[in-house]
């Protein structure tokens, strides 16, 4: 079965797939005139609060949003998913997914803008947003089976298996063996079973509670994990220029470990990418598209601070952490392990205690939010009614994740993202011209002085 899952997904990550997010992203990059860089500066100012405007729209703030969106992407995919990214594809995939996140920017800009500018109500009469609702508002009910393919396969993607595999994987890796015993599936099971309820506690109390949660945490982790990776750098600081440089080779040649295929290796780090900041994939206008923002073009330039928070940031500590102590060529080792490994090597004694409570508050995180994700697409196709149903779902997913194996779960997801970026990019791509004109009408109101700060 897992064999099956594999296949499917490198069959569905190919060339078509690669074109649609990678070129979908260049196309809408040079469409807004490189916004992204042209009002980094303005977009950290209304993150700020500076243009903050009182709305009874929404549910949460666009500050919530945004670390709502970033409590699901940053977690594993930073630590885990980019050392599978390298030990896969080899120093040479950070820099594809450097590129991937640049271009990321900008989709997430779009698709976020649209997540706000076409909201809808659910069936109790909320206010909504997500691409599904973008699809219906945006392009018309005849586009109804692309909206309802997108909530589908976002079910399927929202599922917690890998989040709760890694998290199970990293707390296993740390537990003594006198404590493992001779029964460590047992242990295996009370450690599922414990994520799981602390989880479920968490996700019924709705997008109010997971974003209060995830907007106190989410700062304080990434300056924790910031200040942790840091602290490898410098004690590796003689290895940093030499690790670069051998990305920027690897990232034209592939040889590492991918055999020279350059192409192979750019499919890697897309895919890695999409892992860790979501772009074009559609999570991410889920939790914007709940913002109490009325102004598209201000949500849309919170949102594409994601990418470059997410992977320029986060996944590059992690990559150089990773590269500098060699830990990714630890043939045995694999996920997680390999940044547990940079860890331990450099902070031995409280190395490992210090990344399991940093992924530990990560993988939660990562976990509350995607119910949120999962949730909203169940309203979408089935009501409100269905909604707790698909927690309870939700947190025996949590379970299975957490006792599945890494391969399976890594493919199930992989497959469901590439399906939900297809309505995702579609819609957005078709709908650009109105971001564009609502981009021109934003920055006309605001005082030239303000635009590029």
């Amino acid at each position: 079965m897992e064999k099956t899952i594999t296949v499917i997904s490198d069959w569905i990550w190919g060339i078509p797939l690669l074109i649609l997010l990678v070129g979908g992203g260049t196309y809408l990059l040079i469409y807004s005139k490189l916004l992204p860089f042209r009002h980094f500066w303005h977009a950290l100012a209304v993150i700020r609060g500076k243009y903050e405007t009182a709305s009874n729209v929404g549910q949460i703030s666009a500050f919530k949003a945004l670390t709502t969106a970033l409590s699901s992407t940053l977690g594993m995919g930073n630590i885990s998913g980019v050392a599978i990214a390298i030990s896969m594809g080899g120093p040479g995939a950070l820099f594809w997914m450097w590129a991937s996140a640049l271009i990321g920017m900008a989709t997430k800009y779009y698709s976020c803008s649209l997540a706000v500018m076409y909201r809808g109500k659910d069936d109790s009469g909320e206010i909504q947003g997500g691409p599904m609702y973008v699809i219906m508002e945006g392009l018309g009910k005849t586009w109804k089976p692309l909206a309802i393919f997108f909530s589908i396969a976002g079910i399927f993607g929202s599922l917690p298996i890998f989040t709760a595999n890694q998290l199970t994987q990293v707390i296993i890796s740390v537990t003594p063996s006198s404590v493992m015993g001779q029964h460590p599936n047992q242990l295996l099971i009370l450690i599922a079973i414990a994520i799981s309820v602390l989880v479920g506690f968490v996700v019924f109390g709705g997008i109010g509670r997971i974003a209060n949660l995830a907007s106190k945490l989410v700062p304080f982790m990434v300056t924790l994990y910031f200040l942790s990776v840091s602290y490898i750098l410098i004690q590796n600081y003689s290895s940093i220029i030499p690790a670069l440089r051998e990305v920027l080779v690897d990232a034209m040649t592939g040889e590492a470990v991918l055999g020279g295929s350059l192409g192979a290796i750019i499919i890697m780090g897309v895919r890695r990418a999409a892992f860790s900041n979501e772009a074009g994939i559609g999570t991410a206008p889920l939790a914007h598209g709940a913002s109490r923002n009325t102004e598209p073009i201000k949500e849309g330039l919170v949102a594409m601070l994601g990418p470059f928070i997410d992977t320029i940031v986060v996944c590059t500590l992690t990559a150089l952490a990773i590269l500098v102590t060699d830990s990714w060529q630890h043939a045995d080792l694999n996920g997680v392990a390999i940044t547990l490994e940079a860890f331990v090597q450099t902070m031995p004694g409280y190395g490992a205690p210090l990344l399991v409570f940093i992924v530990c508050v990560f993988a939660l995180t990562s976990l509350f939010t995607y119910s949120y994700y999962g949730s909203k697409c169940v309203v979408f196709l089935f009501g409100g009614k269905y909604r707790n149903t698909y927690n309870y779902i939700y947190v025996v997913g949590v379970f299975i994740g957490a006792v599945s194996s890494l391969s399976g779960v890594v493919g199930v997801i992989d497959i469901s993202f590439a399906l939900m970026s297809i309505p995702t990019m579609v819609s957005t791509i078709l709908l650009a011209p109105k971001v564009n004109v609502a981009t021109i009408t934003y920055f006309k109101k605001l005082p030239l002085k303000n635009q590029f700060i």
